[in-house]
């Protein structure tokens, strides 16, 4: 059989674009198993999210090497945020985070941090709130909670994860806009948080869904209230903020970003794999069930998210007197 000499550039052409394409994608593959940092403790949504990121990567093979869990809930997140920017191996240390990223560093400038110098990966989700009691406090309605906590003024106490971040700031938009006096203790994790609910060792929280999920099955914990535009689906007899008359809605971001230095091979590289695990079924049905809401975002639109939060975080603290 005789080939042409046009035939012949044309099959080294698309040789030479097959091995671009292959160089390309195989840029950046870690060599070592990959520090996947957790801005807090045990047992909270972003612990939970964590292990469960991880789980769909080995179980599909999405990686050559394995992701692993650390957990470094000091400070609110601060343990987290500065162990992952002084990396020594920024394309081997990734980190989840939560609204602590903007937080923290506002709050202790000493640190360092720069939130919007982290390499940007993959926003995965945005997390929900809502309002929770015991079942035995005998309150079933978001006004009736209203005039019981201002009976008893600063004997209510709300807990929360870490000082001055999510859970706190609704805690003080509650007392600025409903004349409260609420005492707000902070735990190391949502997980806690949650227990404490359940053992009656505080009077309410403001879970994330994840987080109580098992004590609202028991039918130990009561929704009041949801912090979201709309009402959840899980949860439909729980109004909202703005059905209460509010103007608010507040969620967390479930982002994985990269050390600040990451290389932009390896920021692809991660992108891709998350991309991946945000569009397998177990991730979709998680998101379901959990009450998640938010598209995937990537790089630059990332970013863009980041900076509007940022600039809300910081009026929501200068509100709040911490900054």
């Amino acid at each position: 059989m005789k080939i042409s000499r046009r035939c012949l550039m044309g099959l080294a052409v698309v040789a030479g674009l097959g091995l671009a394409v292959n160089a390309s994608a195989q840029a950046f593959e870690p060599v070592k198993p990959v520090d996947f940092i957790i801005m807090a403790g045990k047992g909270g949504g972003a612990d939970k999210m964590a292990r469960l990121m991880q789980t769909i990567v080995e179980k599909h093979k999405m990686a050559s090497k394995p992701l692993i869990p650390i957990n470094k809930p000091g400070g609110s997140g601060a343990e987290a945020l500065v162990h992952v920017q002084n990396a020594k191996d920024q394309d081997h240390t990734i980190m989840v985070t939560l609204n602590s990223f903007y937080t923290t560093p506002m709050r202790q400038p000493g640190l360092g941090v720069d939130s919007l110098k982290f390499a940007p990966v993959a926003r995965m989700a945005e997390d929900t709130f809502l309002l929770w009691v015991h079942k035995d406090s005998g309150l079933t309605s978001f006004e009736q909670w209203v005039d019981h906590v201002k009976s008893v003024g600063d004997q209510w106490v709300m807990g929360g994860t870490g000082k001055l971040q999510e859970d706190q700031l609704i805690t003080d938009f509650l007392n600025s806009n409903f004349g409260l006096k609420m005492k707000y203790v902070p735990y190391k994790g949502g997980g806690t948080v949650a227990k404490q609910v359940a053992g009656k060792h505080i009077n309410s929280s403001v879970n994330n869904p994840s987080e109580i999920e098992g004590f609202y099955n028991a039918g130990v914990a009561i929704p009041l209230v949801a912090f979201t535009k709309e009402r959840l689906d899980k949860f439909p007899n729980a109004p909202t903020m703005i059905e209460k008359g509010q103007d608010f809605a507040y969620y967390m971001q479930r982002s994985v970003v990269g050390a600040p230095g990451m290389s932009q091979d390896a920021q692809a590289y991660y992108t891709s794999l998350f991309k991946k695990v945000f569009d397998s079924k177990e991730w979709q049905d998680y998101r379901a069930s959990k009450s998640l809401y938010g598209d995937f975002l990537s790089g630059a639109e990332l970013q863009a998210y980041w900076k509007v939060n940022n600039e809300t975080h910081r009026k929501m603290l200068a509100k709040a007197g911490a900054s």
